[in-house]
């Protein structure tokens, strides 16, 4: 029990953290904290609801993972490297992949709303 404590304290001081110094952490909490009722209206069955968050909130893992890459190489150095510049091009590539898939979720779901399918 100890180590599943300790485990959400580090989770908490994380979250925490990306908060406080990402702005595209903030952004992708405001999405998810407007998802949450937004989905439910969506949502043609509860199942497609719990898809629509779940959707959102891979976005916000893909940005916290992104943010401790970004963090770790500006530790590792703060001069311009380019194979370090690579690697966060890599974290950003993979947010705007989360970002497409979560879009389109949403839009198939507004469509399946609509009737449109």
């Amino acid at each position: 029990m100890l180590r599943i404590w300790r485990a959400t304290l580090n989770s908490r001081n994380g979250l925490a953290f990306a908060l406080r110094s990402e702005q595209a952490v903030r952004e992708e909490v405001i999405a998810l904290l407007l998802a949450l009722p937004l989905a439910y209206v969506i949502g043609t069955t509860p199942m497609r609801s719990v898809e629509l968050v779940c959707a959102v909130m891979l976005v916000l893992v893909v940005e916290l993972l992104n943010t401790a890459i970004e963090k770790l190489a500006d530790r590792l150095t703060t001069e311009h490297d380019l194979q370090i510049g690579r690697v966060k091009d890599l974290g950003s590539a993979a947010v705007g992949v989360a970002l497409l898939m979560s879009g389109g979720f949403w839009l198939f779901a507004i469509a399946e709303r609509l009737g449109l399918l």
